[in-house]
């Protein structure tokens, strides 16, 4: 079988970016210093703490015994959590939370209660309920602030999730306990190894969008999506870890030229193919049998002239292109076409096609409110500028069934009486009957 790249085009050859096994990187802690919103005083204030879900005191620096930026949290009593999703990281992501905690520096502590130290637990989605007990605080004075036993403490799990959610939790259960004498934590960091990026994922099955708002889970995906009903409403955040581009399945275009000649036939056929973009919100909809509102669909329905017509209409589709010119420094393409004329050379007893090798490029990313801290996260896929497409002339054996059709006689008539007798005359020359002859004229022949 012989391959041949129709020469109407480049053939640069897309290969899959090299993704080399994945190092450590961080993961941003929102606020892991606790430093927002600023405070007055030295604390226990309870406040709500920028970025993070809970009830819990919180001390300055100073009254917390340290000698950095970084304020100390108490969790309260048994059962209070305090609470944060790791923005960006993705299902499958092995991740490393690295924190400090210390007894309570509260002077409302009785010795007893923290000479021992102070139990709590840290979990995250995935990960397994690590328990936890502070250093002791021996001899301290009843009536008087501690002044922090601060040690280094690690917690590592496999994400089960999406923005996988981190939670401490208290379990300081003597209901006589004064509530501000619990263990604390501060300065909160954290490190990742994101999972493989999986390129075998059909375009067609992107996976199912799913959107948060601080660090609930949204249940209802079109109130984030309504959030972004706006042309600088939302903004769309690419993560290039997990964005490539990549040659998609061959497809034959038109039909296949059957050479059953003795001769090499020279084939002109004129290709014309298209491609078109999916994404994952449209699917997450599709799959639930529900329709999506006009305001938030991305131009993928597969209706070219409905799409480009509605385009500047749809806040979502101007806030992905304008970040991914940004980040690629060239235009996204929802939709490409193109034609070619190929003049194909078969050779005797072969067959001949032409298959498309289009150029896809595919960025995962999250769209986020600018006012609400709705993220939505979303795949797209589409057709790519980045190198051209192929097309790839094909020649080969026929098939058994091809063969057969080649041998087979061709369409007759019967002839019902003397099919194999020998033919009686011919007819040669003969335009009419003979002339006749003149008298005294002798005819020879």
């Amino acid at each position: 079988m012989r391959l041949l790249v129709v020469p109407v085009l480049a053939s640069l050859a897309l290969t899959a970016p090299a993704f080399a096994a994945p190092a450590e990187q961080p993961v941003p802690v929102l606020n892991g210093d606790f430093a927002d919103p600023a405070m007055k005083g030295d604390g226990p204030t309870t406040v709500g703490i920028d970025n993070w879900t809970g009830a819990n005191q919180r001390y300055s620096p100073a009254a917390s015994g340290r000698t950095d930026t970084s304020h100390g949290v108490a969790l309260q009593k048994d059962g209070n959590t305090l609470q944060q999703r790791l923005r960006g990281v993705r299902s499958g992501a092995q991740v490393t939370v690295s924190y400090e905690d210390s007894p309570a520096v509260s002077k409302e502590c009785l010795p007893a209660e923290v000479e021992n130290g102070q139990p709590y637990t840290v979990d995250a989605s995935g990960g397994t309920v690590q328990d936890v007990t502070t250093a002791g605080d021996p001899g301290r004075v009843k009536g008087t602030p501690g002044g922090g036993r601060w040690t280094q403490r690690s917690y590592r799990f496999t994400a089960s999730e999406n923005e996988p959610l981190l939670t401490f939790t208290s379990r300081v259960a003597n209901s006589k306990t004064h509530i501000t004498c619990s263990p604390m934590v501060a300065r909160i960091r954290a490190v990742e190894v994101p999972p493989a990026v999986d390129q075998t994922v059909d375009r067609t099955a992107l996976g199912t969008s799913e959107a948060f708002k601080g660090n609930e889970k949204e249940k209802w995906l079109h109130n984030a999506l309504a959030a972004c009903n706006g042309e600088n409403a939302c903004e769309f955040r690419p993560d290039r870890r997990t964005s490539f581009r990549y040659y998609g399945q061959s497809r034959v275009l038109g039909e296949t030229f059957v050479n059953c000649t003795r001769n090499t036939l020279e084939h002109t056929r004129v290709l014309s193919f298209a491609e078109r973009s999916h994404d994952s919100v449209a699917q997450t909809y599709a799959d639930a049998g529900q329709s999506l509102e006009e305001v938030a669909r991305l131009p993928t329905s597969g209706d070219r002239t409905e799409d480009e017509k509605r385009l500047k209409s749809r806040p979502l589709a101007a806030q992905f292109a304008l970040a991914y010119e940004k980040a690629w420094q060239r235009p996204w393409q929802w939709f490409s076409s193109d034609q070619r004329t190929v003049v194909e050379r078969v050779q005797p007893g072969e067959v001949s096609w032409v298959e498309l090798q289009p150029t896809r490029e595919r960025v995962e990313g999250w769209f986020v409110s600018k006012k609400d801290d709705y993220r939505v996260h979303a795949v797209v896929d589409g057709p790519s500028r980045a190198v051209p497409d192929r097309l790839l002339q094909r020649t080969g054996p026929m098939t058994g069934a091809e063969k057969q059709r080649c041998m087979a006689a061709r369409p007759m008539t019967t002839t019902p009486v003397g099919a194999d007798a020998p033919a009686a005359s011919a007819d040669k020359g003969l335009t009419g009957p003979p002339a006749p002859t003149a008298p005294g004229v002798r005819r020879l022949g």
